[in-house]
């Protein structure tokens, strides 16, 4: 079982990017996921920066794959997939079909990420046809549901093409909009957001009347209002999930890593913070813990 790093999520500053980055080159992350899969307007960081960032990884001994928008809406954002499809170095992840479509008609592998709307055997199937070698399952469903799609007779024989991947650790992807939440909660248009995201670098809080956190607002993106955790799932994940992904925090990012590598085997297991959950692995509601 490796340990991969998923793309940061949230609007941070160049330098914080930077620094971060460094920070992953000598952890213990196997696979590094780079690139804005959120909103184009965020440009901190460009290509060519996320390129550098690449080879110094690769120097490290990461492998790297670029990840894809999830949403494209302007003919500017294909140019800039254009970009990563023709990369030539490193895999990429499609999270948008549009980009599966351009890396196929190359016949290049790629990554299915979990925006991907792959919920049955014969989907993933056709998805391996097309040339992926690796899929994140939805975040939504849960082990049993990746246990009796893994074992379906049209994949068995497919099993050996292609990892799966799981998002184990960070608040959930999922929706994305055309409309842009973070600029609307500070009563802007999409169009006059003044990138105001990157004052809100862990995403802005949704509460209910209650009080209870229901959601993040992550500019046209939609998160979950508890942060998922399956540090204490890995023992039942062995032999059907190859990599376990966590998601770039604000702090405490290399902490969780380290906590998830000595609970591989189920031997140290943690205290879920009352902020955390796991409900959707355990086929139960999504901010259920077990």
């Amino acid at each position: 079982m490796q340990f991969s790093l998923g793309p940061v999520l949230y609007f941070w500053p160049k330098a914080q990017m930077l620094a971060f980055y460094r920070e992953v080159a000598d952890s213990d992350f196997d696979i590094v996921y780079l690139g804005e899969t959120v909103c184009s307007k965020r440009r901190e960081l460009k290509f060519d920066d996320y390129m550098a960032i690449a080879h110094m990884l690769r120097e490290a001994g990461k492998q790297v794959c670029l990840s894809s928008m999830t949403l494209y809406e302007s003919p500017g954002e294909l140019r800039e997939l254009r970009k990563y499809v023709d990369n030539g170095e490193f895999l990429v992840e499609a999270n948008d079909v549009g980009a599966i479509s351009m890396l196929q008609q190359q016949g290049l592998p790629f990554v299915a990420g979990a925006a991907i709307n792959c919920y049955n055997q014969h989907t993933l199937r056709r998805l391996v046809s097309m040339g992926l070698t690796r899929w994140v399952m939805p975040v939504e469903l849960s082990g049993q549901w990746l246990t009796e799609v893994l074992h379906q007779s049209i994949i068995a024989d497919i099993r050996d093409c292609f990892r799966t991947e799981v998002f184990s650790f960070g608040h959930l992807p999922l929706a994305w909009s055309g409309r842009c939440f973070t600029a609307r909660s500070e009563n802007r248009s999409k169009d006059q957001c003044e990138l105001c995201c990157i004052n809100y670098p862990q995403g802005r809080e949704v509460t209910s009347q209650d009080g209870t956190q229901v959601f993040v607002l992550n500019g046209i993106q939609t998160q979950s209002g508890q942060r998922y955790n399956l540090v204490n799932q890995l023992s039942t994940m062995q032999g059907q999930v190859d990599i376990v992904r966590l998601s770039p925090q604000l702090s405490g990012t290399f902490d969780w890593l380290a906590k998830f590598k000595a609970n591989i085997n189920g031997t140290a297991p943690q205290p879920l913070p009352a902020t955390d959950s796991n409900g959707y692995w355990l086929n139960l509601a999504g901010m259920a813990t077990g």
